[in-house]
């Protein structure tokens, strides 16, 4: 596994061609693809190249976000989807091979087993199509009770679940996008970690979780930077994915408003520093 950089996750907003040298300079391994900059690049050999000059810097892919909302209305849905084979082009162009989203833990309308059957049949269109552009799709399942608990019909929001959803699908190019804050939220611990691949995890993020709140009183959008507070068992779950041979990116995502504030060059020291520890 490789350390990798997303400034938006930290709260930066800056430039593509900004966040390679960033990525270069602070010794990430990795930076995330933004899909826009590479659309607005305006031909396969100005991304090619584009992508070229990433790798000269010793710098490898993460995850793009997937430009579908898997919620939307039905018609803006169907609209969605017929227009991803030329949305993601710019990212087979540039070699990316990693695209992911976030599944939504609750719903006010629709029960378990509706909601259920309406995720299988939606990914599989998303996968069939991403399949072709030789991208894998991630999937983020969501831990925390506060957020799960908010609607009238609570959804998948473990491990467990996720898996079970990937399996239904029956899409061989669909896995696992693994942060330890959700992981740690819904109560698993490293042997609910045992028995994974590299082949079935996508993506990895690291996090800790504030240690004046109980588990289930955590909060989604307000973390911790790994291994400021101990609450996360974050060398557990680091061993979990070696033992799974995971070979991709691990990124921070900590949802925390006072980086932005903080000069870009001290954080991502301090960024760096961390997913170093965390990747061995």
């Amino acid at each position: 596994m490789f350390s990798n950089l997303s400034l938006g996750a930290l709260g930066f907003s800056l430039d593509h061609p900004t966040a390679v040298d960033l990525a270069a300079r602070h010794g990430f391994g990795g930076l995330d693809p933004d899909l826009g900059h590479l659309q607005r690049l305006g031909s396969p050999s100005a991304v090619e190249e584009f992508a070229a000059g990433v790798r000269e810097r010793g710098l490898q892919w993460g995850i793009a976000g997937l430009p579908v909302d898997l919620y939307a209305p039905v018609t803006d849905f169907v609209t969605a989807v017929a227009g991803l084979a030329d949305a993601v082009a710019p990212l087979t162009a540039a070699g990316v091979t990693r695209i992911g989203t976030w599944l939504r833990p609750m719903h006010d309308d629709l029960d378990y087993r509706h909601n259920w059957r309406l995720h299988v049949s939606r990914l599989q269109l998303v996968a069939d199509v991403l399949a072709g552009a030789g991208l894998r799709l991630g999937l983020e399942y969501i831990g925390p009770k506060t957020f799960w608990s908010t609607e009238r019909f609570p959804f998948l929001h473990s491990l467990g679940e996720a898996r079970e959803l990937i399996a239904d699908t029956g899409a061989r190019n669909i896995g696992l996008i693994l942060d330890s804050y959700h992981w740690y939220t819904a109560g698993e611990d490293a042997d609910d970690l045992a028995g994974l691949t590299d082949a079935e995890i996508v993506s990895v993020d690291t996090n800790d979780a504030r240690d004046d709140r109980t588990r289930d009183e955590q909060q989604d959008l307000d973390r911790r930077l790994p291994y400021d507070t101990g609450v996360i068992d974050l060398d557990g779950f680091a061993a979990a994915l070696r033992s799974a041979g995971y070979t991709g990116p691990v990124k921070v995502e900590p949802f925390m408003k006072s980086l932005a504030a903080q000069p870009v060059d001290d954080v991502l020291d301090d960024v760096s520093a961390r997913l170093g520890r965390f990747v061995g």
